[in-house]
């Protein structure tokens, strides 16, 4: 994190001699990243945090990725009913992608965790979809809800407790998730860094010299929710603590709770950042996926996709332009909403888009966004420098016509005259903003003289910003040409 904060009982001082009530000498842990030159904090334990044993290794988490010299569109179904409950909120995950940068996984736990945890390999980036709990890490307590992100540094010790899900009084889930005997406890998505790198904001959003959120951010300081009390746990016992590292889960046993530290200060830490306080950037005309950008680590960027306004400019195309991605993978994990740009996409959905194929909107989304002012969608996107390749579980979850859903017409109707495009299919708000812009936009013909070319006729008015849209040497519109379909 870029800012400092503290919680607890703290000397005035680093290093000093700093005493329990009973006149021992509380344990100071320095947690350093990038050799003790990168953000860190300093804590104070009860007991020394060196006295464990029973080290033992329990079971492997490298993973086997298959079909990687295949290239194609995936569409991973993992919401209602098809992923059964497993396991706990460790236990439970189900890795769908993944490199040698980053792993994406699902889960729906089937029970409590009844140990603690800590990540020494890499940062984790949990999204709650459904349920609610208490996350209480060695730094203090995070309670977290639907739609939260939940940042767990590497090397943060903690527990996650689940609060029941409930039914209403219509008998269906409160939160509008699968039902309780399919999800008893919640579905997250994981985003785990596997290159030893560290979630951060965009460089951009955050000010070079001091490190404070900028103003253009789409999110500042005020959005996080950071660590609580309780924070101190005193109670000796046999404590399992699962530690991940070198892809393998080993477990020690600590004679006192893990989570003993009495206070802590510095800029390393786990928060919570609710997706519905990012404030999503817009333009008048589509803005490209970068202003979605949350969070990012070393070779891949994380994205949130909110309800938002959409582009105001009169003629705008609301759905996202065809492109390609040249140098990312795209992996989108649809949250809720309409999903505008896309046909047979559910709640639970996963897209991967690889590098080097083009997409876009599918048939017949276009025109059907037209007259759209907003769009009520919200997804998850983690797009990664390096190709993502699937797991023998997102094989056996992948809709496998998915690759052919861009095929058909894109303009429906129009070949049996059902449909007639007619060049002003403009939200009445866009027009009465921009009255000069309701009209088709010329078009330039990209000679050395650049001349620019009226739009066709539209209802008696030349298009353009020129009124009658006169330009030398070019011969007059005809009655029934549309900016949609003409072109020079």
């Amino acid at each position: 994190m870029p800012y400092y904060t503290k919680l607890g009982l703290l000397p005035q001082k680093r290093h000093v001699q700093f005493r329990r009530p009973d006149g021992c000498l509380y344990s100071e842990e320095l947690f350093g990243t990038e050799g003790f030159t990168g953000p860190s904090g300093t804590m104070y334990h009860i007991h020394p945090p060196t006295q464990v044993y029973g080290w033992k290794p329990l079971y492997s988490t490298k993973q086997e990725y298959v079909e990687t010299d295949i290239m194609r569109m995936r569409h991973v179904m993992t919401g209602g009913q098809r992923m059964a409950p497993r396991g706990d909120a460790v236990t439970g995950r189900v890795v769908l992608f993944g490199n040698a940068d980053c792993e994406m996984a699902v889960c729906n736990p089937a029970e409590q965790m009844p140990y603690h945890y800590k990540n020494a390999q890499g940062d984790e980036c949990l999204f709650i979809h459904f349920g609610s709990g208490v996350c209480h890490t060695m730094l203090g307590t995070i309670r977290f809800g639907p739609k939260d992100y939940l940042i767990i540094p590497k090397g943060i010790t903690y527990t996650i407790i689940w609060d029941a899900r409930k039914n209403g009084t219509d008998g269906k889930p409160t939160d509008g998730g699968p039902s309780i005997e399919n999800t008893p406890y919640s579905r997250f998505l994981l985003i785990e860094t596997t290159n030893g790198s560290h979630y951060g904001p965009p460089k951009r959003y955050v000010s070079k010299e001091h490190g404070q959120y900028l103003e253009h951010a789409p999110y500042c300081e005020r959005d996080f929710r950071l660590p609580e009390m309780p924070l101190t746990w005193d109670v000796k016992g046999d404590f399992p603590v699962r530690i991940k590292a070198r892809d393998l889960i080993h477990e020690y046993v600590y004679h006192y709770h893990p989570l003993d530290v009495v206070g802590w200060d510095g800029c390393y830490y786990p928060y919570a950042f609710n997706i519905d306080d990012f404030s999503p950037i817009t333009g008048k005309l589509h803005m490209p996926p970068p202003i979605h950008q949350t969070f990012e680590a070393h070779n891949f960027v994380i994205c949130s996709f909110c309800p938002r306004m959409l582009d105001y400019h009169p003629q705008a195309i609301k759905v996202p332009y065809n492109h390609s991605n040249l140098d990312s993978d795209e992996v989108l994990y649809y949250v809720e909403g309409n999903f505008g740009s896309r046909k047979g996409i559910e709640v639970g959905s996963l897209t991967a888009h690889p590098q080097g194929i083009p997409h876009g909107p599918h048939p017949g989304t276009i025109e059907a966004s037209l007259l759209a002012t907003h769009t009520a969608e919200l997804a998850v996107m983690c797009d990664t420098f390096r190709p993502l390749f699937p797991t023998k579980a997102a094989l056996d979850l992948d809709d496998a016509k998915y690759p052919a859903s861009w095929q058909g017409e894109h303009f429906p109707g129009l070949t049996s005259g059902k449909m007639h495009l007619n060049g002003v299919t403009v939200p009445q708000a866009s027009a009465a903003a921009f009255p000069r812009e309701v009209n088709p936009v010329a078009v330039i013909r990209a000679d050395v003289a650049s001349r620019i070319v009226p739009a066709p006729i539209v209802n008696g008015n030349g298009g353009g910003h020129g009124g009658n849209g006169a330009a030398a040497n070019v011969p007059p519109s005809r009655a029934g040409d549309t900016a949609n379909v003409w072109g020079p």
